[in-house]
């Protein structure tokens, strides 16, 4: 990989320039005063291609650069950051950083993380595939993607336009306890976006693919056929009365549904006490089927990580055990106000696998029986203090196992543990395009509010 990275031309700086910028900073920091220090520096280039009924709507290219910093005078923080890397703008921003500090008050969780759980050495993760693909070459991929979804039908009257883009990126992390480590990324994707029908009667939907490595991304005339298939089987889409019935979250929403788990289980929420699941830990939250395994050192994972933002070493956990929660997503400040020991979730979690059921989807439909099939959720109707779950949604009723009519213009409720605890079955149907791998999730009930 190391190699691939110097010969990038799209990078400013080489991995070994990122190196140097981190010790000087540290090294300027110990001199002036400060106890302990930490830094991140990164850079990324990227560029995005638009069309719209076939016509170039956007061209953006983007380079950034950033050096973030932050300094410890004993339990005082102070934290600056810079888009400068000049010898110059590195000591300003130490001593900004310092004088934050000088004016803060003591927190006694604040600090680097215990050196023994710093990441020693990065394993190859594969995340590094630069996509050298030219503007034309990404105008004509875009036009032929949302060509693709009007020639499914005439049926399909306006497009929102077809995207593909490319982004690569590289950083180092390090910190006064010796660590220092860093590696490069990319992330690819082609997406569309297009209406069918005309007047009142106008839907839309999207579809898009998305990898590390672009020799992975589906074939862009299929995503735009794909998109274009979704928005026609929304046409005459009903509104339903209101009742209580089984409720299938599709995949990508799916994704969604536990997201909303791993925000209620981070550290930042439960020290603020801020989640309806406050001391959980050890508590049966889901049916003894479900499990969910954190895999950090996933080979090309969208979410891979060899170590948090803290510098702390990731490795493989159990997050839920056949249905009982095992573990929370701790930062080392966190794991600290909890009395805790940090979990390596600084920033976030690392790749999150649902184990899958036997059903595919087309089973999980048979599954359900009769019920509502969601496939698009809007606004953000999630209470996490209570678990209180509303939001507007849109869809297909399903009768006897088979999709009867499309929906929208209703609201789905419930609550999250409750939610949580009545999940009847997780479909094959895995969704690889993210940090969170799940099938589609069949609910044994929830409420729907409609005409």
């Amino acid at each position: 990989m190391a190699e691939a990275l110097e010969t990038a031309a799209q990078f400013g700086f080489t991995q070994q320039m990122l190196r140097d910028l981190a010790q000087s900073a540290l090294d300027h920091a110990a001199e002036n005063g400060a106890t302990a220090c930490e830094v991140d520096i990164s850079e990324s280039v990227g560029q995005s291609v638009s069309v719209r009924r076939q016509d170039v709507d956007t061209i953006e290219y983007n380079r950034d650069k950033g050096l973030g910093l932050t300094v410890y005078l004993g339990q005082r923080r102070g934290h600056a950051s810079s888009s400068d890397f000049s010898p110059a703008a590195v000591k300003e921003t130490v001593a900004a950083a310092l004088a934050i500090a000088r004016y803060t008050a003591e927190d006694d969780c604040a600090g680097l993380p215990d050196a023994r759980l710093l990441a020693k050495k990065s394993p190859d993760l594969d995340l590094f595939h630069p996509w050298d693909i030219s503007v034309p070459s990404a105008i004509d991929l875009a036009k032929r993607c949302e060509q693709a979804a009007f020639d499914v039908s005439p049926l399909i009257t306006n497009s929102e336009g077809a995207t593909v883009g490319t982004q690569q990126a590289h950083f180092i992390s390090a910190n006064s306890l010796g660590f220092m480590d860093g590696y490069a990324t990319t992330q690819h994707y082609v997406s569309c976006s297009v209406i069918a029908g005309e007047g009142e009667g106008m839907q839309r939907d999207s579809w898009y693919t998305a990898s590390r490595d672009a020799a992975k991304l589906s074939a862009a005339e299929r995503i735009g056929d794909y998109t274009a298939r979704r928005a026609l089987a929304r046409l005459g889409s009903r509104r339903l009365s209101t009742r209580k019935c089984p409720v299938i979250f599709e995949a990508p929403l799916a994704i969604g549904l536990i997201g909303h788990l791993t925000h209620a289980i981070s550290g930042g929420a439960l020290y603020r006490k801020t989640s309806f699941l406050q001391n959980s830990l050890g508590q049966k939250l889901f049916p003894d089927f479900v499990s969910i395994s954190e895999r950090p050192h996933l080979k090309g994972g969208m979410a891979s990580a060899a170590f948090d933002s803290d510098g702390v070493a990731t490795h493989d956990r159990e997050l839920v055990q056949n249905g009982v929660l095992q573990g929370y997503l701790l930062s080392t400040y966190a794991a600290r106000k909890l009395g805790m020991q940090t979990t390596g979730n600084a920033g976030g979690a690392h790749n999150l696998l649902v184990a899958p059921g036997k059903h595919d989807f087309s089973g999980l439909l048979h599954e359900m029986g009769t019920g509502l099939l969601v496939t698009e959720l809007m606004g953000q109707g999630v209470n996490y203090l209570t678990g209180d779950y509303s939001r507007g949604a849109a869809g297909y009723w399903v009768e006897n196992g088979v999709i009867a009519y499309p929906v929208a213009e209703i609201t789905i409720a419930g609550n999250l543990r409750e939610m949580f605890a009545g999940i009847v079955a997780i479909g094959k149907d895995i969704d690889l395009r993210g940090g969170k791998r799940v099938g589609s999730i069949l609910l044994e009930q929830m409420t729907i509010a409609g005409s």
